[in-house]
């Protein structure tokens, strides 16, 4: 359910940040999309509560607010070109693979692992602190120098997540080919 609300959240997210730029607000839903996701994980896991759907949207809606976030900050100014690339550059080469995964009888996902969930709490992290930073406050200084360290610690984990994909892809294939 939570899944559902944050993938709702999305375009509104994009509407407040280019439309009016209520960035108080924009800031507020992007944390409580974060907030979210943990509490999400969190009350699955302890009530056993996992489903297919869960399991599809909880990625969907990360990739989402991942590429919502990218693209609205970079419009704006706050993130440059080369880093929005970076990342959806990642996310793009592991789409390539889905209609390989597919013909082999896979995905459309594979299952996430911790390094994939903590490239995506950095940046989920990196965002708002860099969304801080590009205001005046006393704060602006400090949510830079945070926000760039989770930036770039995510997106290093990102792409190393994205490899560990990629082999685990390559290794489910070829246990089929052999099977």
């Amino acid at each position: 359910m939570l899944s559902l609300l944050r993938l709702l959240g999305v375009p509104v997210f994009l509407w407040l940040v280019l439309g009016p730029k209520a960035d108080g607000w924009a800031l507020i839903l992007l944390m409580a999309a974060g907030f979210s996701d943990w509490l999400d994980g969190k009350l699955a896991r302890a009530w056993n509560q996992t489903s297919k759907l869960g399991r599809l949207l909880d990625p969907l809606a990360d990739r989402l607010y991942i590429l919502a976030t990218l693209i609205g900050l970079t419009l704006r100014g706050v993130i440059p070109w080369w880093l929005t690339a970076v990342i959806v550059g990642r996310d793009v080469l592991l789409l390539l693979g889905v209609p390989v995964l597919r013909r082999h009888g896979f995905g459309p996902a594979l299952p996430v692992h911790f390094l994939g969930k903590a490239a995506t709490a950095n940046l989920l992290y990196a965002f708002p602190l860099l969304f801080l930073a590009s205001h005046d406050g006393w704060y602006a200084d400090i949510a830079r120098i945070l926000g760039w360290a989770f930036a770039i610690w995510g997106t290093g984990l990102y792409w190393w997540a994205g490899a560990l994909y990629v082999v685990q892809g390559r290794r489910l294939i070829g246990g089929a080919s052999r099977a």
